[in-house]
Formats: structure tokens, sequence, C-alpha cells
């Protein structure tokens, strides 16, 4: 994020005064590429947040007035200005502006090695009304009507296309919240040609439910979310991102724990019912927008430990064209910062939501679920507030009930056999109640439970995620693969001759 150059610092790099240039904040070229450079070197791809959709208005330091005309990369008049982002909008339809984007795209994987791009407001991109105050109901008048951007559209298919005939293993992701049809089919079948949709809805529909009482949750809504997705689109999926927990909001874990996180997060003091409560939801609200929103997962500024307050820029007042002002924090630098010390502090809790994060990921690797083409959703049960769902070759079950644990609990699967657990949010490693025996072997019986060929029994505790893989007899579980881990970097206790 915030690679191109642009002069607003609270704008979060997005009004950009400078596309061919990495903002000068934060080092110089070589020092970018020595940074792309190293990822390579670690067996990472580095995807780039590029602005296309609009640029800062500045008239010294940008495009904006650059030949002394309004129009020379913009549309002229009121066209040409975003009124709530209070910037300027391409014209599409110049061949120059094509030419400038389109080189644009190419210059930073060819200069700067970049592994490819998230381009950024693609909705505001397709569509005059820019996907402000309209919800899309997906009917296709909506995405093919006079209110589409063709230029805007047309741009986006040869960016993809060129993007992709001279880099074939680049990756292009696309911020649209409007469900645009054949946005991740390919150019020559007709498509917009991304690889990815960044799966917006989620994020927004986690707050949403956080603002609720636990009783007021409903399965089925949040099953909706994480699944409406077009057929064979991929998507990446995260929990939330900078839109929630930026400018006056507040991150999940804030929602979930408020000021509690200041007092009671040292594991040398005794916790609370907001703490647990917050601590375990967080966990379920991760893995279950991992495992069930999409094809790729997204990680954003200290999610992954559950970071606390929210994260501001200074800035002062803004004053838009139409007269509204966003009101800004007196240019403080109180919350521009990211505590990513806290998820290594092993006296804090947040290491156990840490650790809980990089067990996810052990399991992705080894699974390889989110890629797994099936996926079969069996209970979403409202009175038990209990979510069951196939994904790959795993079986994850959700209890989201803040009192009710179920003894003899049954739940259905396709595959017959033994099944063990893999992975368990209540595990101690992950600051959980350790509830579950992980030694435990879960047998199938035949016959039809919640439209599946078979089923076997489980305990459920309340307020956990737990997922059933079946067992190898020669392979351990994977929370016993990670306890592992942590075990070997203690030292022993030296032994008495």
């Amino acid at each position: 994020m915030a690679i191109q150059e642009h002069s607003y610092y609270a704008s979060f790099g997005y009004h950009v005064t400078n596309f061919f240039a990495p903002s000068s904040r934060f080092g110089t070229p070589e020092d970018l590429k020595s940074l792309i450079d190293r990822a390579h070197e670690l067996g990472l791809l580095v995807l780039m947040d590029i602005v296309h959709s609009h640029a800062s208005n500045n008239t010294l330091d940008g495009l904006n007035m650059f030949d002394g005309t309004d129009g020379h990369y913009f549309y002229s008049g009121s066209r040409g200005h975003h009124w709530m982002w209070d910037s300027r909008l391409f014209n599409y339809g110049s061949w120059e502006v094509l030419r400038y984007l389109l080189s644009n795209a190419r210059w930073w994987l060819d200069e700067y090695k970049f592994d490819g791009f998230r381009f950024d407001g693609v909705t505001s991109m397709m569509y005059t009304h820019h996907g402000l105050q309209v919800a899309f109901t997906g009917n296709y008048s909506e995405y093919f009507g006079l209110a589409t951007d063709v230029d805007a559209v047309v741009y986006l298919m040869l960016a993809n296309d060129v993007i992709h005939g001279l880099f074939p293993e680049a990756v292009t992701i696309g911020e649209d919240v409007s469900g645009m049809p054949t946005f991740c089919l390919p150019t020559q079948d007709g498509g917009v040609g991304f690889d990815y949709r960044l799966h917006m809805a989620i994020a927004d529909k986690w707050i949403e439910i956080l603002k609720k009482q636990d009783e007021e949750w409903k399965m089925g809504d949040i099953i909706h979310t994480l699944t409406n997705r077009r057929w064979l689109e991929k998507c990446v999926a995260y929990a939330e991102s900078h839109d929630q927990a930026l400018v006056g909001d507040k991150t999940i874990a804030f929602w979930l724990m408020d000021k509690d996180m200041y007092d009671f997060m040292a594991l040398d003091r005794p916790s609370t019912p907001l703490i647990d409560r917050g601590i375990a939801l967080h966990k379920m609200i991760r893995l279950i927008t991992m495992s069930l929103g999409g094809e790729g997962y997204l990680n954003f500024m200290g999610n992954e430990f559950g970071h606390p307050e929210w994260i501001d820029f200074p800035r002062g007042d803004q004053h838009l064209p139409n007269g509204r002002v966003i009101p800004g924090n007196n240019y403080s630098f109180d919350k521009c910062r990211r505590r990513f010390d806290l998820g290594d502090a092993d006296y804090l809790r947040y290491r156990g939501m840490q650790e809980f994060d990089q067990a996810m990921q052990h399991l992705e690797e080894k699974f390889g679920f989110m890629t797994a083409e099936h996926q079969y959703i069996s209970r979403k049960n409202e009175g038990d507030k209990m979510i069951v769902f196939e994904r790959g070759n795993l079986i994850f079950v959700f209890n989201f009930h803040w009192n009710n644990s179920y003894s003899d609990y049954r739940i259905g699967c396709l595959t017959p056999g033994k099944y063990k657990i893999v992975l368990d949010s209540d595990d101690a490693l992950f600051g959980g109640f350790s509830r579950l025996n992980h030694a435990a072997e879960y047998f199938t019986s035949e016959g039809w439970h919640d439209d599946r060929p078979r089923s076997f029994l489980i305990y459920a505790p309340s307020r956990t995620a737990v997922v059933y893989a079946l067992a190898a007899d020669d392979e351990p579980a994977l929370a016993d693969e990670v306890e592992v881990e942590v075990e070997v970097e203690v030292e022993p206790e030296p032994v008495d001759p």
C-alpha cells in the first residue's frame, strides 16, 4: 500500500501525485527493489496496491491542470471530480490516458519486479455513480446500463490483457463491491480479466454483526455473506482492513474487548468474561472467513493477533467541494502505529491469538482446503448457533453459542472412516480452555444426516471452531505439531544425575 508518491499522508497513498515514483517517505527506489528481492528470496510474491481509479487534486505536484486545462488527463467539469474522495477522475476514452496508465502498470512490473497488482477503487471506475449510495441487487441492468462507464471497463480489460500477456505469472486482484459479471473471466472469453475479486462485503458484515448481541447473530446471514459470489469466481476474503479499522472505526478485537484490552491481556492477571468472549470469537471469525470466504485470505495490520484500538494517520479537517467536512484528529500521531511486538510477547494473551493464525496457515499448507473444489454446507442451525461445512477433505464445525456446549452432537460427512481433530480454537496454546481431547477418534456411521450419507458424534464446546480430517495413524494432529514446534524452543529442565 501507499507505494506511488502522494503528498497528503492521511490519504493512505490513494491521492497519487506521481504515478511513476515510489513514495519518498519510505526510502529510495533502490531500497524498494532490495525489499522486493528479499521477499522473492523467501519465496514470497509482492503485490502492489495500484491506484488507477483517480488522482490527486493537486495542481503543483500532480497531473491536475497539467497543461493549464482541467481536461488533459481527466474529464472536464463535474464528471472529472469525485465528490466524496475530492480527487480527479481519468478519462478512459482518451488514447493518451490509456497509454499513460498501461505503461504505468508495465513499468512497476518491469522496473521493480512486482508480482502483480491489487487494483484500487474498481467499482468507482466502472460506474458513473461510482457505486456510491447504490445497493446492488444482482439485476443485470445495474451492470449493463447507462450508468456503466464502458471506457473504464475496456481499460480494465486492456490492463489485464497487457499484464497477463507480458507477465504470464502476474496476479491481478480487483477491488469491486458490485459483483460485476465476468469480472474474473479471461479477456479472451469476454471477461474483465482479473484473477481474483476482493470480497469486500465480508468485513463490513462482521462490523455489522459485532454491533449486535450474541442472541441476534444469524448463522444463515453469516453463511450467505461468506458464500455470496459468482460461480467459479476466485475471491480474496478478509475479516477487516483499513476500511473498517481506520478513521474513527475500531479493529475487530477492539469491538469485541474494548477497554478491557488495556488491563487484562497479561497472562499473570485473571481474565474477564469480555476478554474470554473476544479472544474466542476473534479466532472463530478469522477461521470461518478464511475457510469459507474465498480462495485467498488477507491479514491486515495486526489482525493476526488482534490489534487493539484503531489505526489513524495525522490529519486535519477535510473540506469537500459539496460542503461536507470530514473531521480530522488535530494531526495526532497517537494511533499512527502498529504494535507488532504484542503478538510476540509470551506474557500476553495476544501471543495465543497469533499462534492460532500461524496454525490456520499450517492447516491450509497441509490440506490446501482454500483451493479445493469441494464445498458443502450441511448445517446452519439458528437455535443451536451451529455451522458445519465441508471444504476439501476437511470438516469445519463452529459453535457460536455463548453458553451451550453440545455432547454427542451429530454432524454429517461425505467420506467414511476415522476422523481426528486437526485444529482446535479451544487449545490452551491459542488461549483456550482445552475442553477437547485431541487423542480422541471419531468413527463414521452409515445413514443420511443433514443431507450427507454418513455422520459421526462429536463434543462441541461453546464458542469454539474445530476442524476434523480423516486420520492417518502415522500422522500427528496439526495442533500437536504446533505444540511440538513451540516446545522445542523451550530449554529443558536440567536432569539430576
